[in-house]
């Protein structure tokens, strides 16, 4: 059984008013009043002389799970967002391999799943180890990216992205943290991403709490549980009120889903899940046989929810 032997988040120092950004992401003033009011947004965090693989090893630098074990980890896998996070021929993931000395590690990272590939690379971990046979070995995953495009800055009337990481430490058979569920679907309807045309826009934004709700739902029935039976939801941080929507559409007290870090962090890409993670431990939030579900959304658009036991 796949399970997650440790968890640590970076959050950059510096906190920037997402009303600050307002020129730089060309937002009027009624679009930044509908963030900050409506979709509770309100600060994002920032690493700007950081890179990418900065992000990566300071997160790792938390990991104090990490030390002594280096030896057997297999695998080095970043799990992203967009398909091209560095200028040509920078490769962030192998040079962040070598810094952590890991040479003997596979690394690739995956994107297909955008915002939701952080949930598929831990059921991908989980998969290549059981195949390896070796009960001891491990998979690093990171999650994380940098706002260094326009693109990479906003979702276009949903989120602002914020940059932060994680790094997770996952192997098999732990006692804690095991998953128990997971469900994923992708609707190629809206393949473009943030190409899309203001009439499918606006669909998949119709289609979105029905559509998470559904892997919701299929995540806990494959766990063996109910949405009653989970202590916390620890969402994707792209915005308040789609979470309201959600909750109303499948009947989950609002209080249980993890939303502390929207306004202080924004979204930040695949990390969300995992930060939110780090911090619910860190508030008491969760507490030993608790279950708990961490959900996201890719634009693509791939709606994915996994299904954990502390």
């Amino acid at each position: 059984m796949t399970s997650l032997r440790a968890v640590a988040g970076y959050l950059p120092s510096r906190s920037v008013p997402i009303r600050s950004l307002q020129d730089d992401l060309g937002l009027t003033d009624a679009q930044i009043k509908v963030f900050e009011r409506f979709y509770g947004l309100s600060h994002i965090l920032r690493d700007p002389d950081g890179t990418a693989a900065d992000l990566m090893l300071a997160a790792a630098g938390k990991l104090d799970a990490l030390r002594g074990r280096e030896h057997l980890i297999r695998y080095v896998i970043q799990a992203r967002t967009m398909p091209v996070i560095a200028p040509y021929p920078v490769n962030p993931i192998h040079d962040v391999r070598a810094a952590l000395g890991l040479r003997h590690a596979e690394a690739f990272a995956v994107h297909n799943h955008a915002c939701a590939s952080g949930l598929l690379a831990v059921e991908l971990s989980g998969r290549l180890l059981a195949s390896d046979g070796d009960p001891d070995a491990l998979a690093l995953i990171f999650t994380g990216e940098k706002t260094f495009t326009p693109a990479a800055r906003t979702v276009p009337g949903t989120a602002i992205n914020g940059e932060g990481a994680a790094a997770i430490l996952v192997g098999l058979d732990g006692d804690r943290d095991r998953v128990l569920g997971y469900a994923t679907r992708t609707d190629g309807r809206f393949s473009a991403g943030l190409s899309l045309s203001n009439e499918a826009a606006a669909e998949f934004q119709q289609i979105y709490p029905e559509a998470l709700a559904g892997v919701l739902t299929e995540a806990v029935e494959t766990a063996g549980l109910t949405l009653g039976d989970l202590t916390l939801v620890l969402p994707h941080n792209v915005n308040r009120v789609s979470w309201v929507r959600l909750c109303k559409l499948v009947g989950l007290p609002l209080e249980r889903v993890f939303l502390d870090n929207v306004p202080v962090t924004g979204h930040c890409f695949c990390a969300d899940p995992f930060l939110n993670y780090q911090s619910a431990r860190e508030l008491g939030r969760l507490q030993p046989g608790d279950h708990y579900l961490m959900a996201a959304v890719g634009l693509g658009a791939t709606f994915s929810a996994m299904v954990f036991q502390h």
